[in-house]
């Protein structure tokens, strides 16, 4: 059986050193003898070295609880006196005294600290106890600063300096700075005595001083001098904080100034008589709006300036739509509408640097009262139209550009954009062809911008147009090379009885027109129009010419007596002149039954003519009978070689509005029906109200349809057997095949 072997431990030599039984207190009353000198200010006398070692040996044998009770004993019966001390001390001379003694007490704790550095490495440690320093701290704050003699005269000398500061007189900023910085020190690494024996009274003082001052601020100033005496006073309050307070207190100094200031008067202050919000924005005030913003920004108040400015803004949109005056002048509701999104977009821009929300807010608003107004889509494209024009104020391109970038603004604002396609499709229709357009870069730019708002389909037929006139032109110069090499002439006119003849051949389903009456062209004319229609038909086989004379001009020379003179007149005004060429004179029946235009339309072409003073009527009367005789003016004057005859518009505007609408709700009802159609091919089935949802959004970029629309146009398509309602449920519909 194995056997284990014994451990054999050599201890080291201890000798043991028997202490005198008195050495602890002897020791004890060196330390407590230089601790009174160094509060005396004798530090220099004394043997640091020395004492640190006495400190040394004490805690090494065991001595600590000791030295650490005694030295607290110490500090504590020092402040006492202290504390009295500083007590005694008038108003003036307390916070002075108080920092000397601070200052004082700090010096002597880094120097006690230095004699019982060990005691801090190994008995405060091993203890769990404060540190010597924090110790010095503690009995600091318990002693002096919250004895019942002091604490509530050094907050009330604070307090009344700082006051004393905010009405205008100069104080040792400094002082305070020392005070301040002593309580947060006396948190030892918190800032609980700062924030409870300082800071609470601070702020609540603050609130009140404020709170008064505002309501006497408010009721002497107006709301700009008002706004700018807060950006001062917030602005030496936020100084104060940095100069003589903690950090720390900022965040909650600023939130109670601007609560007093601000949040406290913000209704106040937007509502004010002759000096608040509707009076800035009224006046174009952007340094003071800017103000505002950014002050209320601070208080997150900017939804009730929002809110204000948006229902002003409505009301001033509502005046424009509604004022008759600026809906029959010229261009004028256009540039009003202009005018006012100018307005507010440089207030966007400088005074409420350009926030989202509020631009968001502008836009709903604008959107609601333009479209309160039926006719904006129309004036809108008139007001494109008169820009577009040569001869009507003609703009440099730079200027053309950025109108026509304004007026897009007002354009996406706009719900029924398809109302707005009809009529700027006329429009675009009479400048190509009768010529007036100002150049063919700024309407396909024109064309661009309406593509990217509206996409491919919106501005298709618009291109179709311009493609049309460009093929016009290739078959003309066609046309009139076939004559020359068929007829051996040396240019086109000599084959056609001297007569220069432009045909623009328009595709049906691109170009505006409208079924109008035949007209008797003259013979001349007519057979101009026999030979292109031979020529044309030859080349393109299978279609189908009709002539459009409501939408064709003419010149004509004409001689009236020994002067002569170029006219430049429409086909149906032509019509009528070259009448006269058999004879001075017609009846008005005549007139009727050798040309075949309709009344109401040679009612407005007489007109025109007879304002130029080319024809006279008998008797001299605005109604039209079949007996009333129309004659060629023999003696015509015109200082004018050539000149242009003007035709009076029509007196049907509103019928051709009316006209207009009834095209567009035709359209849109294929829109709808196609838009159902599309999806529930795609669906297969659909409850009610997502249809009807669904519908709505897809046709929002051209028109808003109403719910009961959509649902008249789900009824035909179900009579059509394009849709069935469910056997189950009646608001679900299945797609059928």
């Amino acid at each position: 059986m194995a056997t284990k072997k014994a451990k054999i431990i050599i201890k080291p030599f201890r000798h043991q050193v028997q202490m005198d039984p008195h050495y602890a207190e002897q020791t004890w009353k060196l330390l407590k003898h230089a601790i009174h000198e160094i509060h005396k200010k004798n530090a220099s006398v004394l043997s640091f070295e020395e004492l640190y070692r006495n400190a040394y040996n004490m805690v090494l044998h065991k001595y600590g609880d000791m030295l650490y009770a005694g030295l607290r004993e110490v500090v504590h019966e020092r402040l006492r006196e202290v504390a009295a001390g500083v007590s005694a001390s008038n108003e003036e001379n307390l916070l002075e005294r108080l920092n000397d003694a601070w200052k004082d007490h700090k010096v002597s704790m880094l120097m006690i600290r230095d004699i019982l550095m060990y005691m801090d490495r190994v008995h405060v440690v091993s203890q769990g106890v404060a540190p010597v320093y924090d110790l010095g701290l503690v009995l600091f704050r318990d002693v002096v600063v919250t004895c019942p003699e002091l604490k509530d005269r050094l907050l009330h000398t604070l307090l009344s300096l700082i006051r004393k500061e905010r009405i205008g007189e100069a104080i040792n900023r400094s002082l305070i700075k020392s005070t301040t910085q002593m309580l947060v020190d006396l948190g030892v690494n918190s800032r609980r005595v700062y924030e409870e024996y300082f800071e609470e009274a601070f702020l609540e003082s603050t609130a009140l001083f404020y709170r008064v001052e505002s309501q006497e601020f408010i009721a002497s100033n107006s709301c700009p001098d008002y706004m700018r005496k807060v950006e001062v006073r917030r602005q030496e309050e936020l100084d104060r904080v940095r100069h003589y307070l903690d950090s720390s207190s900022e965040p909650k100094v600023r939130e109670v100034v601007e609560e007093e200031l601000i949040a406290n008067h913000v209704r106040t202050l937007i509502e004010m008589e002759g000096s608040g919000l509707l009076p800035m924005l009224r006046d174009d005030q952007v340094e003071d709006l800017s103000r505002m913003y950014n002050l209320f920004s601070k208080v997150r108040c900017l939804e009730a300036i929002k809110t204000e400015m948006s229902q002003y803004v409505r009301q001033c949109g509502k005046a424009i739509v509604n004022d008759t005056e600026k809906i029959k002048e010229h261009g004028a509701y256009v540039q009003a509408l202009l005018d006012l999104k100018d307005k507010y977009d440089h207030l966007l821009r400088e005074a409420f640097r350009n926030d989202r929300s509020f631009q968001h807010a502008l836009d709903l608003t604008f959107e609601h009262f333009i479209n309160l107004n039926r006719q904006s889509p129309e004036l809108i494209s008139i007001f494109i139209d008169d820009k577009l024009k040569r001869g009507v104020k003609e703009c440099t391109d730079e200027e053309i550009e950025i109108i026509l970038n304004k007026v897009m603004m007002l354009f996406r604002y706009i719900q029924e954009k398809d109302v707005f396609e009809k009529f700027y499709k006329q429009h675009l229709a009479r400048r190509l062809l009768l010529g007036k357009s100002l150049s063919d870069t700024v309407e396909r730019g024109m064309i661009e911008r309406l593509k990217v708002e509206c996409g491919y389909q919106f501005t298709s037929k618009l291109e179709g147009m311009f493609n049309d006139i460009r093929q016009s032109t290739n078959t003309m110069e066609n046309f009139r090379a076939h004559l020359e090499s068929s007829t051996g002439v040396s240019t086109a006119a000599e084959a056609l009885y001297g007569i220069e003849l432009n045909v623009q051949v328009l595709t049906t389903g691109f170009w505006p027109t409208q079924s109008v009456s035949p007209c008797t062209f003259p013979p001349s004319v007519h057979h101009c129009v026999e030979v292109f229609t031979k020529y044309y038909l030859s080349k393109y086989s299978g279609r189908c010419l009709t002539f459009q004379p409501n939408m064709g001009t003419a010149e004509l020379k004409m001689q009236l007596g020994k002067a002569k003179h170029e006219v430049s007149v429409s086909t149906y005004q032509m019509c009528i002149l070259m009448l006269f060429n058999e004879s001075t004179s017609f009846s008005y029946g005549e007139l009727l039954s050798r040309t075949g235009i309709p009344g109401s339309e040679m009612e407005r072409q007489l007109i025109s003519l007879a304002r130029y003073r080319l024809i006279l009527k008998e008797p001299r009367t605005r109604v039209f009978k079949d007996t009333d005789v129309i004659s060629l003016n023999m003696n015509f004057k015109c200082k004018l070689f050539k000149f242009k005859v003007q035709t009076a518009a029509s007196t049907n505007s509103q019928k051709n509005r009316e006209v207009t609408r009834e095209r567009v709700d035709e359209d849109r009802k294929h829109q709808i029906e196609a838009c159902i159609v599309r999806v529930m091919k795609s669906r297969k089935s659909m409850q009610h109200a997502l249809l009807v949802s669904e519908v709505c959004s897809q046709l929002a970029s051209r028109f808003r349809p109403k719910p009961l629309v959509i649902k008249k146009r789900i009824e035909s398509l179900i009579e059509r057997e394009y849709l069935e309602r469910a056997q189950g449920d009646r608001k679900v519909y299945n797609y059928l095949a």
